[in-house]
């Protein structure tokens, strides 16, 4: 709300007592906010946009994907820790020989590592220092929510 300061009222001709003459604007403010909201959505924007061009291809140019090979490696929490495929072992030697020599039958083979929630940390580490040693640097890892 605007109102007139009172040291200036005499001179403007008006006396103390009267009430002080004041503009309410808070209707004004509102209609000219909803118009400037209304414009704002309704402005016709220039959108950017990549052009992408998809490839055509026949359907008989589509060939089938053939199921990777894939090494299971699983980390449980009580021992025996380490499992190759369902197979597990109980000592880290024998699942390290097992292991190495599978990699050498399939060494294009994914590798695919899944830790129970509740396992201990160690086995995991065991495991990836063997990884690393047989230069092995992509791996995938299956989580449990």
């Amino acid at each position: 709300m605007i109102s007139a300061d009172r040291a200036s009222l005499p001179q403007a001709g008006i006396s103390a007592l009267e009430p002080l003459p004041s503009i309410d604007l808070t209707a004004l403010i509102d209609i000219i906010f909803i118009v400037l909201v209304f414009l704002l959505l309704t402005a016709n924007s220039r959108l950017m946009s990549l052009p992408v061009e998809v490839p055509q291809s026949p359907s008989s140019a589509i060939t089938a994907v053939e199921p990777k090979e894939s090494i299971a490696i699983n980390i449980m929490a009580k021992a025996p820790h380490w499992a190759l495929n369902g197979e597990a072992y109980s000592e880290l030697n024998a699942f390290s020989s097992a292991f190495e020599e599978r990699l050498k039958r399939h060494p294009q083979a994914s590798i695919v590592i899944a830790a129970d929630k509740a396992a201990p940390v160690e086995p995991l580490m065991q495991l990836l220092a063997l990884l690393q040693g047989n230069a092995i640097s992509q791996t995938q890892i299956l989580m449990e929510h």
